[in-house]
């Protein structure tokens, strides 16, 4: 074993704040949400305002707006002012990777694709 595989799998020995804990469970519940994952999809790809969100999946543009909120308390979405018009957009790498993570996995289960390490 590599050393970076050492440090690795010893990260896993110990459980993490429960702070940290209690975060990840929160990000995880906003992600339950198949329209919440497809807004932040599409977040992870651009910025959106509400209107072009909610004309890309078909949604009410207060529904979007309610999700959009909660991926936000949840810390998946950021907001920022563009005049009068509020866009927003996926977190950073982190977010981009967790998601994608989420739907490879998906992928694995649907098509019974092995796992890779």
């Amino acid at each position: 074993m590599y050393a970076r595989e050492e440090s690795a799998a010893e990260m896993w020995r110990e459980l993490p704040d429960p702070d940290h804990v209690e975060a990840a469970a929160t990000a995880f519940r906003m992600l339950s949400d198949p329209t919440r994952v497809r807004v932040l999809w599409l977040l992870c790809g651009a910025e959106h305002d509400v209107t072009s969100l909610a004309s890309k999946i078909g949604a009410a543009r207060p529904a979007v707006s309610q999700h959009l909120a909660k991926l936000r308390l949840a810390g998946l979405v950021s907001l920022r002012r563009d005049g009068r018009r509020a866009v927003y957009a996926a977190r950073g790498g982190h977010v981009r990777r967790l998601l994608a993570e989420a739907v490879e996995a998906a992928d694995h289960h649907l098509t019974g694709t092995a796992d890779h390490d």
